[in-house]
């Protein structure tokens, strides 16, 4: 039996890119005491998320956009070391746009990299969108990742099950409600649709699921943390709790997707054929 042992990180991070660069050091140093191989930081952790999800542009320049290639990525495959770590980040594309994107490196380099597909509320107003989904191989097994609204649509996952992916690794900066918002983040109802979306991800794609998200405020916005990891039953392993910390888990990833799958195989039992509506017929 091999095992691994993996980790969702919730945590604060905001504008300050050397501050960031401290909480990440912090949190791998932590992972690794944990015998952690596989850990995931949130969404916009290198140089924080936006102030608001209105269209309130003017009150922020935004996070500084650090290139795929540079100084800024190189510095985090080096402080990951042996371990494959995940990091949410804004990327300058070098077709001069901006993007919400999340990396995966060790210290070999870049490993993976994923362009936010979806965009909720004026995301649009500060980054260009992603255009595909994809998994890719890894020392830890071949993963698939996500952003934040991504997980809101089944087909985002989906895809990344059929692309191979063992493990969905999904970094966010899920806030709270807008209106009518609970005192208590534990009684949130966009904290339960965070947790819903993981542990139903999880389930239909029967894969493991490592779950991050930003944790305390930034401008305007709450965010939930919750980050978790869930097994290919929906059964989260372990959760964080609206605070912040580490959702550490160990899995044997393959024996767990062929448990899942032994009997009620989701993408086995497919029948795409018939996954149509009225006016696609003909179309």
């Amino acid at each position: 039996m091999s095992t691994l042992r993996m980790a969702a990180v919730a945590a604060e991070f905001g504008r300050d890119l050397e501050e960031d660069f401290a909480v990440a050091e912090r949190l791998i140093k932590e992972a690794r005491a944990e015998g952690v191989r596989l850990l995931a930081l949130p969404e916009a952790c290198l140089g924080g998320y936006l102030l608001s999800l209105d269209n309130d542009t003017e009150l922020d320049a935004g996070p500084p956009a650090l290139a795929l290639d540079g100084p800024e990525i190189r510095r985090l495959a080096a402080l990951a070391g042996e371990l494959t770590v995940v990091a949410g980040y804004c990327e300058a594309g070098t077709d001069g746009r901006r993007y919400n994107s999340v990396v995966c490196v060790n210290g070999d380099g870049v490993l993976g990299n994923h362009r936010k597909v979806h965009q909720p509320l004026s995301e649009d107003a500060s980054y260009a969108s992603g255009d595909h989904f994809h998994a890719f191989d890894t020392p830890v097994g071949r993963i698939g990742m996500l952003i934040c609204y991504d997980k809101a649509f089944p087909e985002s996952a989906r895809a990344l099950a059929l692309d191979g992916a063992e493990i969905g690794v999904v970094v966010s900066a899920w806030p709270g409600a807008r209106t009518n918002a609970a005192p208590d983040l534990v009684n949130d109802r966009w904290k339960r649709r965070f947790d819903l979306f993981d542990r139903a991800r999880a389930l239909e794609n029967q894969i493991v699921w490592v779950s991050s998200n930003q944790s305390g405020t930034f401008g305007s916005l709450r965010f939930v943390g919750s980050a978790k990891v869930v097994d290919p039953g929906g059964e989260i392993l372990a959760d964080t709790g609206v605070g912040a910390g580490l959702a550490i888990a160990e899995l044997d990833v393959a024996q767990a997707l062929e448990t899942a799958r032994r009997s009620m195989g989701h993408l086995r039992d497919r029948r795409p054929e018939t996954y149509t509506y009225a006016g696609a017929v003909g179309a």
